[in-house]
């Protein structure tokens, strides 16, 4: 079995959902720890400058956003499955978890904690472009009202006793309630407090907590990047030839994600389609290595 290597870092609301995919399917992996801000020098030669959190890599092929890495585990590992309650929905409801309900956990976790290092407070400014900075101790309430609104939603999906959301095991769904609840409990304190009054809310999420990361040993980022500079690509799925962009195989492009972290990565197209879009780089540090992005959230433009 080829390697699986998460880079990430540990206090990542992102990579505990890969962490917790890595869980559910019951996995070996070896995690590499990168830097919570800029610069990520043993990152970017693997992504040619996607700066988001985490990255999965699987020799040269190289896996962006927490969709296309949950896709990429379905397809080598497809038992158990990450959508015990539908593909179709458990994706879906990545819009509504990775926005509406944790942009105002985010902004609360960096409106109340003043001691926060000014670099990563400057990072962040650039990052998060969905966050008014200097409004931020004045929407306080405003954000925990957001945040308790769907929390609500899920209590409520769990008031008839159901152990999880959509099925009667974990899957992609419980995955995306999950983790900004787990940024809020760790980042946000008063949230615990509000939290209180959602007791189904409180036993699932000791279910899920209880689901761990799989089997996780840690290895060094000069040791991942040389498994992909040994390594080769795996072949590419081609250009769909029906797609509305009307793009080809082979030309260079820039793939860019559409909502915050707006850093092309430029490249050859190899792959597009409905669920993804994928360009071939090369480094000097790995050598020739398939960069892969879900089509959903991100625009892919001739270079």
């Amino acid at each position: 079995m080829t390697e699986l290597i998460l880079h990430h870092f540990d206090l990542s609301p992102f990579a505990e959902k890969a962490r917790v995919m890595l869980g559910i399917k019951g996995l070996p992996w070896s995690s590499v720890q990168i830097p919570m801000i800029l610069p990520k020098p043993d990152l970017m030669p693997l992504t040619g400058g996607y700066r988001k959190t985490p990255v999965l890599q699987v020799g040269a092929d190289v896996y962006c956003d927490t969709r296309r890495i949950a896709l990429e585990l379905e397809r080598r590992f497809p038992a158990p499955s990450l959508f015990p309650g539908g593909a179709g929905l458990e994706l879906a409801l990545a819009g509504w978890s990775d926005r509406s309900f944790f942009e105002p956990g985010a902004g609360l976790s960096m409106g109340i904690n003043e001691e926060l290092p000014r670099d990563l407070i400057e990072d962040r400014k650039a990052f998060f472009n969905f966050m008014d900075f200097s409004r931020l101790k004045e929407s306080l309430p405003h954000l925990y009202g957001q945040f308790l609104c769907h929390a609500a939603l899920v209590e409520r999906q769990l008031a008839d006793g159901r152990d999880f959301l959509l099925a009667d095991r974990p899957g992609l769904a419980d995955i995306h309630a999950y983790f900004p609840l787990w940024m809020a409990r760790t980042f946000v304190p008063p949230v615990n407090g509000m939290l209180e009054r959602f007791p189904n809310l409180a036993r699932w999420e000791g279910r899920m907590a209880a689901v761990g990361h799989g089997d996780r040993h840690d290895i060094d980022a000069d040791v991942a990047l040389d498994i992909a500079l040994r390594a080769e690509p795996e072949p590419a799925a081609g250009v769909d030839e029906s797609d509305p962009l009307g793009l080809a195989s082979g030309i260079s492009v820039e793939v860019t994600p559409d909502d915050y972290g707006k850093v092309p990565v430029a490249g050859e197209l190899v792959a597009l389609s409905l669920d993804e879009i994928a360009v071939r780089r090369e480094d000097p540090r790995v050598g020739a290595v398939i960069v892969h992005f879900p089509r959903i959230g991100y625009r892919v433009e001739r270079a």
